[in-house]
């Protein structure tokens, strides 16, 4: 049996969240939480602790809040928690080199992505994106590169057609727990050795924006298919429609061609707009002001508004 860790677990989102609620179910004794200060949210913009903050309070644990890890102050408390190990998981701060260096055993990450591949901020989406086969979460030994450690465990699962970005989240928000557990029970018994990445199959995974979220009607449908999938449920791909804003939720391969943007077809299976190659079938829609339907309960209500011939993206 290992020994039991005096951990600080750092970590903002709810994908962190399930991380965190994984490690109170151990023997290891979560001492401090460290987490994004609060931000305003919803639309009385008021000011809302994250998941994990939420998690930690509701099981009486310290929770804190520095803007930056930078300040001495801060790595200072840090310090006299006398940390073994600190987890961190989509924390969102960089960690300094004397903040790395702290816990007895060093500082480790639960990363979404099978590293070397997707570096970086939105390793989820950018795999959906880029059409790869698997995804997964790396554990690795956090060093002051971004995502650059020697990685300690791996976990994978396929990608499949139907995927989207949250989908997928869900899929590894449940994979990395049990890895990060396997990963500190290692390090306790000292049995886990890391691996080096090779930084030459290294990709980068940059953030998400809503700009690129603009459906360009000039790339590939299968393209674009991927990022309908990819960007779901944020930022949310768009385009407009006769001057107004049209999001699309969902979409499949359709058929036919024609120039980029025009609407080849409407029918109930979907609204099917011509691509720079083949053409795609949009299947769920939200217009202004309304909420996201079935394009054959919009198709039944505003058949007009969506006529052949109609081009999308002007």
């Amino acid at each position: 049996m290992s020994e039991s860790l005096r951990i600080v677990f750092a970590g903002t989102p709810e994908f962190a969240a399930e991380h965190l609620k994984a490690l109170l179910d151990t023997p290891h004794q979560i001492i401090a939480v460290y987490s994004q200060p609060d931000r305003p949210a919803g639309r009385g913009q008021k000011l809302t602790p994250s998941p994990v903050k939420q998690l930690a309070l509701q099981h009486a644990i310290p929770v804190y809040q520095p803007q930056t890890l930078r300040d001495p102050a801060a790595q200072a408390e840090l310090a006299a928690l006398k940390p073994d190990l600190m987890v961190v998981v989509a924390y969102g701060l960089i960690l300094p080199q004397v903040v790395l260096d702290t816990p007895r055993l060093g500082c480790i990450n639960s990363h979404a992505s099978l590293l070397p591949r997707w570096r970086g901020a939105a390793p989820i989406q950018r795999a959906i994106e880029a059409g790869d086969a698997k995804s997964g979460v790396t554990v690795m030994q956090m060093e002051a590169g971004l995502d650059t450690g020697p990685m300690l465990l791996k976990v994978s699962t396929a990608i499949i057609a139907a995927d989207s970005g949250g989908s997928l989240h869900d899929r590894l928000a449940a994979l990395g727990p049990p890895a990060v557990i396997e990963a500190v029970g290692g390090l306790a018994a000292g049995t886990l050795k890391g691996q080096v990445q090779d930084d030459s199959l290294a990709t980068y995974a940059h953030k998400l924006n809503k700009d690129e979220a603009r459906i360009d009607w000039s790339r590939p449908a299968v393209e674009l298919e991927r990022l309908v999938r990819a960007f779901h449920p944020w930022p949310i791909c768009h385009s407009t429609l006769n001057g107004e804003a049209l999001k699309v939720h969902a979409a499949q391969m359709g058929e036919g061609s024609g120039a980029p943007g025009t609407i080849l077809a409407a029918d109930k299976s979907g609204l099917t707009v011509a691509c720079d190659t083949g053409a795609l079938r949009l299947t769920r829609l939200q217009l202004p002001g309304g909420k996201a339907l079935n394009f054959s309960d919009l198709f039944n209500s505003r058949r007009e508004q969506f006529a052949a011939g109609l081009v999308l993206g002007q």
